[in-house]
């Protein structure tokens, strides 16, 4: 069905749109089927739960419309894990708004949902396959079609084929109708909250004037650096004071642990190594001889390079191939080789190599019939009279085609699976020299093919690679499981695990602040049990083998901290607390020295620096490159300085600075009021949105258990 392809392109379109956020909320494996009758929910928002069963649909209904719009049969390990955290963002932010938005008695009726899709502005209704392809906007007469379509379809006459492309497309209506449901109430609710701000006049001029006047600065700074650490005094007490005074900041919203872990990777001995060079050896031999069929001998040597018999770009090959292929005469082997990027032995054959056309333009009749000989025989007729003269176009026409000339580069090909017939018909067009035809017989059809242009000339090749990865052996992974096993058995405590792995011959590796909302330790694949384990210890436990990764890494994790929900101990802040003091004090001495000093005299100073910030502004920080630091001090002043005038010492995030203006310009920009009215709103809607919605968040209570199933 022609929109099932419309709809393809659409697909990031479809991610940006549903992962509409109200607010910037703080926030495995393939699902596992459920027991019967188990009572475990997979997260609470509000007090309502929702359970394993109905996030398992969310996820499907999901994932089903990402696999539909980006034309997908199925998600990898990633993919799916990134749905998954979509659902339950999108979740809880639906759930926060349904609730405010019930107190409110705001509601979104049936009759606004189709006053939206009248309109068809919504930018999700773009990634639908209802687009008119000549406006390029959504059509909703094309959507009414296809309904009418769908409910007077008796599936019991119409192909399987057509019966479930219809149904995908309709299951992926609904989706986006309740998807333009849920955006309308949290587009009504965010009105609320934006048309309760207001800008006026005096906030318009002075945010035009930030934004315009810009200030050239001459500026010299005693930077931070140029004090010691060890020579500031921080005491307990100034950072406990601290610690009281911004507490707030120091909120843990979620709980999370601390862990470290032995990450075994089990790598090829070298006896196994030594078994593959030989089985290398073995094939480039075989290479260097006549070799009747090179598509096969490929396949079974195990390559993970396939070869297909067509003329192929550079860029389609193994970088380290191409690499080596210059210094290679048609029909040498070379090799073996070890690639250390991709850990393999390879060798290779040039079989060829030409000059040809990658843009090929080509036209084509398909010709079908009751029989194969049927099909055979009308194709011949065709073929006849087009050699003779006959308009290709028009004879297209007469069966039911266009017959219009389309594009195929390699790009359309390379790297895809081609054998069989697709392989003769791509071969058919890249051989075939222009203005000529060619009466193409496949399996189900005649293939009529004229090549009417081509054009970027390039090399193309022939190549046999035989790329074998250099792997262990299952001797090799079982010894490598029975050493770690028994270090595992004799190390089950945190404690343990730490004191002994070094003098085993085991990496520690340490990961901070781990939450159950993560899908992975150590960026390991497959390590999602672990994960629930870690959920599930005490600290200072230590866990069993895990075996993970792509079945060639051992794992054990230990738990050194547990760290609640609340307010994050001194005891885990004070390092970061004392170098925030640290940076305050030297701000204050490097201050005291700067007091009364000029430009020039601060610039004289021993450890200064100097240079020229340009176009600062009071919206735009200022970015001074000789300290390395951002400094909103500066953009302050800006705003009152004046030409010639050098300022007072002031303290920055980085350093101390005199700054001295010698040039102020303005933009070429117009005041226009009401623009800059809607911008200060905005800034102002933004930083409240983000601040209320962290406030609902909170109240809400959320509950993720999500690690418990996946």
């Amino acid at each position: 069905m022609a929109a099932l392809q419309k709809i393809r392109s659409k697909g990031p379109l479809l991610i940006g749109v549903i992962a509409l956020g109200l607010f910037a909320f703080i926030a495995g494996d393939a699902w596992k089927v459920i027991a019967p009758r188990q009572s475990q929910d997979v997260g609470e928002v509000n007090g309502k739960k929702i359970s394993a069963q109905d996030f398992q649909t969310l996820f499907e209904e999901y994932s089903d419309a990402v696999k539909f719009s980006q034309g997908l049969s199925a998600l990898t390990d990633e993919q799916n894990d990134a749905v998954k955290d979509q659902v339950w963002q999108a979740y809880v932010n639906n759930q926060l708004i349904e609730n405010e938005a019930q107190k409110l008695g705001l509601t979104v009726s049936d009759e606004e949902v189709q006053d939206i899709i009248n309109q068809g502005t919504a930018p999700i209704l773009a990634s639908t396959p209802f687009v008119n392809q000549t406006t390029g906007a959504f059509d909703k007469d094309m959507l009414n079609m296809f309904l009418v379509n769908y409910s007077s379809m008796n599936a019991s006459t119409a192909s399987p084929e057509l019966a479930q492309q219809y149904q995908q497309i309709y299951r992926y209506w609904t989706f986006i109708e309740k998807t333009l449901r849920q955006n309308r109430l949290a587009e009504k609710y965010q009105a609320l909250l934006t048309k309760s701000l207001l800008s006026n006049s005096v906030e318009a001029e002075k945010n035009f004037e930030a934004r315009t006047t810009q200030t050239d600065f001459l500026m010299a700074a005693l930077p931070y650096s140029t004090l010691l650490d060890s020579a500031i005094v921080v005491t307990d007490a100034e950072i406990k004071a601290r610690y009281e005074k911004n507490k707030e900041q120091y909120r843990q919203l979620v709980e999370t642990r601390d862990v470290r872990y032995i990450d075994v990777q089990v790598v090829a001995s070298d006896a196994d190594r030594a078994a593959l060079e030989t089985e290398m050896e073995e094939y480039t031999d075989q290479l260097k001889g006549e070799v009747a069929d090179y598509t096969t001998f490929i396949r079974q040597s195990g390559s993970e390079q396939s070869f297909v018999d067509l003329y192929y770009t550079a860029k389609a090959l193994p970088s380290d191939v191409v690499a080596r292929l210059d210094s290679v005469k048609t029909g040498e082997v070379f090799g073996p080789y070890y690639n250390s990027a991709d850990n393999t032995l390879n060798s290779f054959k040039k079989l060829e190599v030409v000059n040809m056309a990658d843009s090929i333009q080509f036209r084509q009749i398909q010709v079908t019939g009751e029989t194969q000989a049927r099909a055979q025989q009308l194709a011949d007729s065709i073929f006849t009279a087009l050699k003779g003269g006959a308009n290709f176009a028009e004879l297209a026409q007469k069966y039911g085609q266009t017959g219009e000339p389309v594009w195929i580069t390699s790009a359309n090909y390379e790297g895809a699976q081609v054998d069989g017939d697709n392989l003769r018909y791509i071969n058919a067009i890249t051989t075939l020299p222009q203005n000529q035809l060619t009466n193409l017989n496949l399996s189900q059809a005649n293939v009529i093919l004229e090549v009417v242009g081509k054009k970027n000339v390039q090399p193309k090749y022939k190549v046999a690679v035989v790329k074998r990865p250099v792997e262990f052996s299952k001797e090799t992974y079982n010894k490598a499981y029975n050493d770690f096993s028994e270090f595992v058995a004799a190390n089950n405590t945190y404690e343990k695990m730490v004191a002994n792995a070094e003098d085993a011959g085991y990496r520690l590796y340490t990961q901070g602040e781990v939450q159950n909302s993560d899908h992975t330790i150590g960026s390991i694949r497959n390590t999602k049990d672990a994960l629930k384990w870690v959920f599930e210890a005490k600290a200072g436990d230590a866990s069993s083998l895990y075996e993970c990764g792509e079945s060639d890494r051992l794992m054990q994790v230990g738990v050194a901290r547990i760290n609640k929900v609340g307010y994050r101990p001194l005891a885990l802040v004070q390092d970061e607390i004392k170098r925030e003091l640290i940076r305050e004090k030297k701000g204050e001495q490097l201050l005291a020295k700067a007091a009364g000093a000029s430009l020039d005299q601060l610039k004289a100073m021993e450890g200064a620096v100097s240079d020229t910030i340009k176009r600062v502004s009071f919206s735009t920080p200022a970015y001074v490159a000789a300290v390395g630091a951002s400094e909103t001090v500066l953009s302050a002043d800006a705003a009152v300085a004046k030409t010639g005038v050098a300022s007072a010492p002031l303290k920055g995030n980085a350093a101390v600075y005199v700054v001295q203006p010698y040039a102020q310009n303005k933009t070429n920009d117009n005041y226009d009021a009401l623009v800059e009215k809607v911008m200060v709103q905005n800034n102002m809607v933004n930083i409240a949105r983000q601040a209320f919605g962290n406030d609902l968040y909170l109240k809400a209570n959320v509950k993720d258990s999500r690690y418990l199933f996946f």
